[in-house]
């Protein structure tokens, strides 16, 4: 009897209470006139979203990568810089980085770049760069991608070492070379470790993204923002936008899990 009130005590009763909520709300949005221009509004931002997101965090997927690498190389100066740029990213707020990237290193950026390029401007080969051609979309990307990039690193860096050094050595026995000990041997096993903490960054970016709103960039947030502003409906248009991002992050956080499961499953044959 013990096991079958464990099997029972493990159903979730909560998916199923979240999917009835979810789906009486789908028919009350669909069935209600005002409800469903809201939706129609908001939900044009739901494209810029994912693409802040996962453009986000594929670059900060791969710039962590490199700073875990850097932080494990054994270089004393790699060390030191993977160190430095972790510690010191990590202690600004998303919010606040978006805003030095957008108004000081965009700018800074830009003259630069025409300080460079100078000769070639003058060679009539080059036109000069204007700080409104830096897109703010891309501002609030590489603002993310820095920011989650110090995070990501940690995990990488923690995943790798999970591995243990007598499969290494191993490797090394071989006569593999280091690029082919971190493909075939350190970083099949290290993932099993990485992928949950780093499923959870994804789902920390998808909400974060709606700082990007700050910009004017139009994401789910921003369109729900300039409805809400005109129309004086707060209450409706913050309550969809709420229910966006919660369909958004909570089915996300199902396929993470559900590809948790088979991976260990896949771990066990």
């Amino acid at each position: 009897m013990q096991p079958q009130t464990t099997q029972k005590s493990a159903f979730p009763w909560w998916l199923v209470v979240a999917i009835a909520i979810a789906l009486a709300v789908a028919v009350f949005i669909a069935t209600n006139d005002l409800y469903s221009q809201v939706f129609a509004t908001v939900a044009a931002g739901i494209g810029i979203t994912i693409f802040v997101t996962v453009a986000g965090f594929s670059l900060a997927s791969l710039l962590g990568l490199g700073i875990a690498l850097m932080a494990l190389s054994g270089s004393r100066w790699a060390n030191e810089i993977a160190r430095f740029y972790v510690e010191i990213i990590r202690g600004v707020p998303i919010l606040v980085l978006l805003f030095w990237i957008a108004f000081v290193g965009a700018p800074a950026f830009v003259s630069g770049w025409n300080f460079i390029t100078a000769p070639l401007r003058e060679l009539g080969l080059l036109d000069a760069l204007a700080i409104r051609d830096v897109s703010l979309l891309w501002r609030a990307i590489i603002a993310l991608t820095i920011g989650y990039s110090a995070f990501i690193a940690e995990v990488f860096r923690a995943g790798i070492q999970s591995v243990e050094t007598g499969q290494i050595e191993a490797a090394k026995a071989l006569g593999l070379s280091r690029w082919q000990r971190f493909r075939l041997i350190v970083f099949p096993q290290a993932i099993r470790t990485i992928l949950p903490p780093l499923g959870n960054d994804f789902v920390a970016m998808v909400k974060d993204s709606s700082l990007v709103s700050v910009l004017g960039v139009a994401d789910i947030t921003q369109m729900g923002k300039v409805y809400a502003a005109g129309s004086f409906r707060f209450f409706e248009t913050y309550s969809i936008v709420a229910y966006i991002y919660l369909i958004l992050t909570v089915g996300l956080s199902l396929a993470l899990r559900a590809l948790e499961r088979r991976m260990r499953r896949a771990q066990r044959a």
